[in-house]
């Protein structure tokens, strides 16, 4: 799997959500400390679209979720403007992954995705399970709740 990289889809999401909790969790960090209980706290994790046989590892490992981001969209901007400031509260169990709602036109149609700000849930072998827009992180948590 090849180390997290900024793109300039993620640059644009840094400039418009400052501090940057999604960013600071990428998948090859280690979780972040928990002060508290001299443990480590696990934190979900957030990469940004590279190819479907990045989503097929990060599916065979556990809940995967794949984000349609556009940089223009506002409610897409709210979500992540949400995200960031709740990071913490989504389930530690999930990876997602952002992806260009303009750019990754083949991923959009293999999961039947037609508006930005659409979450799809993956299967195990990277398989759409089920779809939905906005949310936030308690859209999240729901609908990937087992």
């Amino acid at each position: 799997m090849k180390p997290f990289r900024l793109t300039p889809t993620l640059a644009l999401i840094a400039a418009l959500c400052a501090p940057l909790p999604l960013q600071a969790q990428t998948a090859g960090a280690p979780p972040a400390a928990n002060p508290a209980s001299g443990t480590e706290a696990r934190r979900a994790v957030v990469a940004n679209f590279e190819s479907e046989a990045q989503l097929g590892q990060f599916a065979a490992k556990g809940t995967t979720v794949v984000f349609f981001y556009a940089s223009w969209c506002p409610n897409c901007r709210a979500t992540v403007t949400e995200l960031n400031a709740r990071w913490d509260a989504v389930n530690p169990d999930i990876t997602l992954v952002i992806a260009d709602y303009d750019k990754e036109k083949a991923l959009k149609a293999k999961y039947g995705v037609t508006y930005q700000d659409t979450f799809v849930l993956l299967d195990e072998k990277g398989g759409a399970v089920k779809s939905w827009n906005s949310g936030g992180v308690d859209g999240l948590n729901r609908n990937t709740a087992l």
